[in-house]
């Protein structure tokens, strides 16, 4: 499944609403440790069919990193019927990533 380029406009459509659950990638084009996980985490969405990913710059929705009190990038949320299920803050491997989704 290709990753979404989530923004203020869809991320109630995309994330909130979505009936699947919905891994969303919190980062920053100038965040060295975001940039490692990108590949990782494409991959992951590529292998996955069981929930949506999605990226969401933190510089230009900043507002719904504050709602989500999204302190450190990358943060990674798993948003179930439109509720955070789990989060975690850093990097992880493929494999932890895949557990953490799961």
């Amino acid at each position: 499944m290709s990753v979404l380029k989530l923004t203020k406009d869809n991320f109630e459509a995309e994330v909130l609403t979505a009936e699947v659950p919905v891994v969303v990638d919190f980062y920053a084009d100038w965040c060295g440790p975001c940039k490692a996980m990108g590949p990782v985490f494409e991959e992951v969405a590529a292998e996955m069919n069981t929930a949506k990913f999605g990226k969401l710059n933190i510089d230009e929705a900043m507002e719904i990193a504050k709602k989500y009190r999204v302190m450190t990038i990358p943060t990674f949320i798993v948003f179930k019927g439109g509720e955070v299920h789990v989060r975690h803050s850093g990097t992880m491997s493929k494999d932890e990533l895949k557990n953490f989704v799961q």
